[in-house]
């Protein structure tokens, strides 16, 4: 009945792969739930070692290491790369280090999962997708994090488009709203600073949303036209000498925020489906709201991440007096990943997205796969950021994607 796997003392003969992860605030907790319980869920072909985990702050990151089960703890990302126990880098860091830890991952031989977004710019991103080619010809592999494409109802979603259960796909619309930048007065975090974060919702929030509309539609965006906006302009500065990194009570003086607090784009893709997006950090009272619709000439498929467990399905080809959209409860073990969770009807979590991601990265490493989404899918995405940028800079009506 899709029990989770208990282990039958063979567990020691698997080959190990050995993880180290740069980071460990949110996601590098998120992360850590997912190298920690993987192995205990899923029969896996390797078998994942918490080998060290990485901060700069000494304290702090050995007390990660042991909250979160990491066998060691360092304070300099380059000694963790440098360790032998290490041939997995993950890399959970804001967007400004994700390019030099990468490449110095690569270059040492390692495998590397990074969050996303990939990169700060396409530049970065090119670069990082180059050396990814380079290294999957030596048998490196390297990966996107983009969690949300594991949760059991978008993969199945993924597989009825797959099935051509739409049809030709003719529209998809996508938000995801949160509230948390509502008050003026919340500090000038790393994540309100360009030079740190890239961009505000647009690379926070906007980026997940690309990535799962065109991984469920099966394609690429063509080209988009966007609005940006920031409606707090400045923040009050955290004291002390991490000032604009951290949230801190006790602020002293303002900074200027240099990314967006929200953004709204429409999009064509390549087939010519119509597409609209809306991310923002100003929807007061939406704490994590990522809903998509898919509509085609023969059906259309819903996902709200806050019923993660359910997905909604209308078959258009179903007699009019009884067709309409009808709740899939996505806990079967035939649905994508739950043949190792719990019986029917008992859901999963946020937290089992980051399980499931460790899991499709153990296997295609096992087998010298490259694994999805690859660096060259996080290039796509950051190119859709920049289309998007430069169509609010420029006011402009359509601005294409390079390809």
């Amino acid at each position: 009945m899709g029990q989770p796997q208990q282990s039958d003392g063979s567990e020691g003969a698997k080959p190990p792969l050995r993880v180290g992860m740069v980071g460990y605030a949110f996601m590098g907790a998120a992360h850590s739930q997912g190298w920690r319980t993987v192995g205990h869920v899923f029969d896996l072909p390797r078998r994942p070692v918490l080998a060290a985990i990485c901060g700069r702050d000494a304290a702090a990151v050995r007390a990660a290491a042991v909250r979160h089960g990491w066998a060691a703890a360092e304070t300099d990302w380059r000694a963790l790369i440098a360790r032998d126990d290490v041939d997995l880098v993950d890399i959970c860091t804001p967007g400004d280090s994700h390019a030099e830890i990468a490449l110095a991952a690569l270059a040492a031989g390692k495998h590397v999962l990074c969050e996303k977004p990939l990169a700060n710019t396409v530049a970065e991103a090119e670069v990082m997708a180059m050396a990814a080619q380079a290294a999957y010809e030596q048998g490196q592999l390297t990966m996107v994090g983009f969690n949300y494409r594991r949760v059991p109802a978008t993969a199945l979603a993924r597989r009825m488009v797959a099935e051509g259960r739409l049809g030709t796909l003719r529209h998809v619309r996508v938000t995801y709203l949160q509230d948390w930048l509502v008050d003026p007065g919340f500090p000038l975090t790393w994540r309100l600073r360009k030079e740190r974060a890239g961009s505000g919702s647009l690379g926070d929030l906007g980026a997940h949303i690309v990535d799962l509309a065109q991984y469920l539609a099966g394609e690429r965006l063509a080209g988009v036209s966007a609005l940006t906006e920031t409606f707090v302009r400045e923040r009050p500065l955290p004291g002390g000498p991490t000032a604009g990194l951290s949230a801190d009570s006790s602020a002293v003086g303002t900074g200027q925020v240099t990314v967006d607090d929200a953004a709204v784009f429409t999009g064509r893709f390549i087939s010519g489906a119509l597409a609209s997006f809306e991310a923002t950090r100003y929807a007061t009272g939406r704490k994590n709201a990522l809903r998509i619709e898919l509509n085609g000439e023969r059906g259309s498929l819903a996902f709200d991440l806050e019923r993660l467990n359910e997905l909604r399905y209308h078959d258009g080809t179903e007699p009019a007096a009884h067709a309409g959209f009808r709740r899939i409860l996505v806990t079967e073990s035939d649905h994508p990943y739950l043949d190792a969770w719990w019986p029917p009807g008992h859901g999963l979590g946020y937290e089992h997205t980051f399980v499931h991601q460790a899991r499709d990265l153990v296997h295609a490493i096992a087998e010298g796969r490259r694994p999805e989404p690859s660096f060259a899918d996080g290039l796509q995405v950051q190119r859709v950021l920049a289309a998007v940028e430069e169509s609010a800079e420029k006011n402009s009506v359509y601005t294409p994607i390079a390809v």
